[in-house]
């Protein structure tokens, strides 16, 4: 929390008084001193017994020097000898609107008895030649020992920095420690303080694999500013940082050297803070844990995923239920896509493990964790680009593995591989850019995007392709989504990579830090020996606490065809147009992107993302939202493909009747009588009250069974005949659950059209509009506000919206007895 800096240099105080040392007697006035801390005094303490904390500068605004109002606290100090008659503090301070900072009292302590300094000048003139001389001996100490905090960004620091250090006889300063729960959120703010003083063209030396992340790993592992761990890629050598260490072509070592812009001023500042190094237990899981100070572009690319240690652990479970309680003395294990080496921990026999890497920092870190006790050899870890180079370039006992038709059936490729792909969502929907080199440009998509096709955009696909086609006979154990073995867009990629999965276990994606989302991330034993098509198969599931939650069904829907082809059966674009269905995908994650609307936009239109309802075909299109909308997704059913469903759907009437009412009332039903007729309303005016006779009844007729069928061979109208036109003039029948939201709904319809000025064809939309008005997003998106003022109408909408779930619960079901999902 920041100041404003408008405030008046008292109120500053106050609120400091408040906000950060409640717990202490700050209200004391000594001298000249603008603020001061101490000990709260006892019942008989004497006042030159009191234990002062802190004397300290205030300053308005922000934009005084700190130093210079260091200096002028040093001389008002000086020129009262308030030493004389008071115990100074731990520590002096100077603090303005933004900020504020502290240094130990006896780190300037000798200049209060300079000889030959005259103390009679005025601490606030700043041009005097005393004031420049005090800050020229001291401004050096301020650079050593300063802390410094903002009150916005460091408020968790500074009440720890007080708390820590505002103690009754302490002398000794204690800063902050870093351990491996807060060296994210210190390498955040290292990225602001400290970064842009490294003589660094970063966007250059990133595209060349140098990061700070790298900088920052030098600077939290040292003490006295020099790096304590020796293989890092980047070493700090008190005034400047060493990285890329090699042995040139003439046998002479090499290295590059980043220098400060600001003579370390504010590394020095900044690490003034906290209190380097972390305990030794935390240093290998610190640099283990390198892929969290990753920029997520080139996690994605390079696959710095950290493997969380309970499924590191639960796979090399499954690796030996599979392969035999000794596999790893009768197996050679690589992974391939190593990073820092996180998921060969736990590997017993370090003769018989291989680790690369595309990373060199990531080989110098785990180089560095075996001279820490890592269990690999050094000369079985290396740098290797596995999309891109030739197999020539592995080490020569690997190679001999590799080429031995023999030896690769010993082989395990054990990995966790990168996610990235060439195009994503926001891409495919108009919103993103397509990151083309991030997948596109490697040796294995451009020999295997013909063979794979669409499935060559992910890097993670590009790897098991690799590895099937040109390690054959080997065992492959790797981490990844399941759209190799489900999604439609890897069709291609099943019919060449005919790999048998022996054994799988799915585990929730957000179980990975570096990885958001709701889906499953898999573990996969494939035997690349042996030839099968994949069509189903079942596996366990695990949740997020690593407890087995029961099977696990997926298949490849190599015979299923997906529901867009049933819905295309009742597309009508002759029908008179109520509405349109917008589409998205035909997994259970797109569900997210259905809705009914007036208008669709230029990308909807543009990419086909739509059908059009008419009068003929409202009841199927209302089947489909519904059975969209009802299943709520989760990281177990994510990928799971919508299908056609059979037969059976078409005469379940409470089935219809339900979606119907369910899409009516829908929150994603965004019809609206501003963009043209409304269509929509299941009641007559005579049921709400309305003030004005509605333009259309065609809704109320339908469900009343007063709407014919119109003659239009290009739907099929063997399920109209007798649903749409209601044969006989038969009424719609509702289930109870049904009933009960149309009761929820009629209520809500009524009270609307008591409200002067209501609009007579309002649809569900334009009544949640009304009452609930709009908002202004920060990214300056107006849209429709989540809360209401309206008392009445916020219970009216809470009780459709609770009778509308009621009614999912009771369609949810249906959707897997019709067979439009799969269990």
């Amino acid at each position: 929390m920041g100041y404003d800096i408008r405030l008046r240099e008292e109120e500053i105080k106050n609120k400091l008084r408040r906000d950060y040392f409640a717990d202490y007697d700050a209200t004391e006035v000594i001298d000249d001193i603008d603020f001061a801390v101490a000990i709260p005094r006892g019942r008989g303490e004497l006042d030159f017994e009191t234990e002062y904390l802190l004397w300290a500068e205030a300053k308005k605004g922000t934009s005084a020097d700190i130093y210079e109002s260091f200096v002028q606290l040093i001389i008002t100090i000086g020129k009262a000898r308030t030493f004389d008659t008071k115990l100074p503090p731990a520590f002096l301070g100077a603090f303005d609107a933004e900020k504020i900072g502290f240094i130990p009292y006896n780190s300037v302590l000798d200049v209060f008895y300079m000889n030959d300094f005259d103390w009679r000048v005025r601490p606030s003139d700043h041009t005097t030649r005393e004031f420049r001389l005090v800050l020229s001996l001291v401004k050096e100490k301020l650079d050593e020992s300063m802390t410094l905090f903002r009150y916005d960004t460091d408020d968790k620091e500074l009440r720890e920095f007080i708390r820590a250090n505002f103690i009754m006889g302490k002398s000794d300063v204690s800063r902050v420690r870093i351990n491996r729960n807060n060296f994210i959120s210190i390498y955040l703010k290292w990225l602001v303080e400290v970064k842009p003083t490294i003589a660094v063209d970063w966007d250059k030396a990133k595209a060349n694999g140098i990061l700070d992340a790298d900088f920052y790993l030098a600077d939290i592992l040292s003490e006295h500013n020099v790096t304590l761990r020796k293989k890092l890629f980047v070493l700090l050598r008190q005034d400047y940082y060493e990285l890329d260490r090699r042995v040139d072509e003439m046998g002479l070592f090499d290295s590059k050297r980043a220098e400060f812009t600001d003579r370390r001023k504010a590394h020095k500042r900044f690490w003034n803070r906290y209190d380097r190094p972390p305990r030794r237990e935390y240093w290998d899981n610190i640099v283990m844990r390198r892929d969290k100070l990753v920029p997520q572009d080139v996690r994605e690319r390079k696959g710095s995923f950290f493997t969380p240690r309970q499924w590191v652990e639960l796979s090399q479970d499954y690796l030996a239920r599979e392969l035999g309680e000794n596999w790893q003395d009768e197996y050679t294990v690589w992974d391939c896509a190593a990073g820092t080496g996180n998921l060969l921990v736990g590997l017993e026999n370090k003769y018989n493990i291989w680790a690369s890497t595309i990373d060199k920092a990531d080989v110098d870190a785990m180089h560095d964790r075996i001279s820490n006790g890592a269990n690999l050899l050094e000369s079985h870890v290396f740098q290797f680009d596995f999309l891109n180079d030739p197999f020539t370039k592995l080490p020569q006992p690997l190679q001999d593995i590799i080429n031995d038709p023999e030896k690769r059936k010993k082989l395990v490729i054990y990995i966790n591989p990168p996610y990235a792909e060439a195009g994503d969502s926001k891409q495919r929907m108009g919103t993103g850019k397509n990151k083309s080199k991030v997948a596109s440009e490697t040796y294995t998509y451009k020999v295997y995007k013909s063979k794979i096709k669409l499935a060559a955009r992910e890097l993670f696909a590009q790897f098991l392709i690799r590895i099937y086609c040109e390690i054959p006979s080997c065992v492959l154990a790797n981490f990844s989504t399941l759209k190799n073995l489900q999604a439609p867009n890897f069709k291609d990629f099943r019919k060449v990579f005919q790999a048998k999965l022996c054994c799988f276990f799915i585990v929730p994606a957000n179980t990975f830090d570096n990885v958001s989302g709701t889906f499953p991330i898999g573990f996969f034993i494939y035997r690349t020996s042996e030839r099968e098509v994949f069509i189903e198969k079942t596996g366990d599931e695990y949740n997020s606490k690593g407890e087995y939650d029961g099977k696990k069904y997926i298949c490849s829907y190599i015979y299923d065809k997906n529901v867009i082809e049933w819905l295309r059966r009742f597309y009508d674009n002759k029908g008179e147009c109520i509405g349109y269905l917008r589409m998205n995908g035909t997994n259970v994650q797109n569900n997210v992107g259905i809705y009914v609307a007036s208008t669709l936009s230029d990308n909807d239109i543009h990419n086909h993302f739509y059908a059009v309802i008419t009068k003929n075909n409202i009841m199927p299109m209302c089947v489909y939202l519904s059975i969209r909308r009802c299943v709520d997704a989760t990281w177990k059913n994510d990928r799971e493909q919508y299908l056609v469903p059979s037969t059976t759907w078409a005469e379940d009437r409470e089935f219809h009747s339900d979606c119907l009412v369910y899409t009516i009332f829908n929150s994603q039903n965004r019809i609206s009588c501003q963009q043209g007729v409304n269509h929509w309303i299941p009641f007559t005016e005579a049921e709400v009250d309305a003030q004005e006779k509605f333009k259309s009844h065609f809704m109320s007729d339908y469900i009343r069974g007063k709407v014919q069928a119109e003659a239009n061979d290009q739907v099929q109208t063997s399920f109209f005949d007798e649903s749409l036109a209601q044969a006989g003039g038969t009424p719609l029948e509702f289930s109870p659950e049904a009933r009960a939201v149309m009761d929820a709904g009629r209520e809500l319809w009524r009270y609307y059209h008591s409200q002067p000025g209501a609009m007579a064809d309002a649809a569900l939309y334009d009544i949640k509009m009304h009452f609930q008005g709009t908002k202004t997003t920060r990214n300056g998106r107006v849209q429709m506000a989540a809360e209401s003022s309206d008392a009445r109408y916020t219970e009216l909408i809470a009780t459709l919206r609770q009778r509308l779930k009621v009614l999912a619960r009771k369609i949810e079901p249906r959707v897997y007895e019709h067979g439009f999902l799969r269990r």
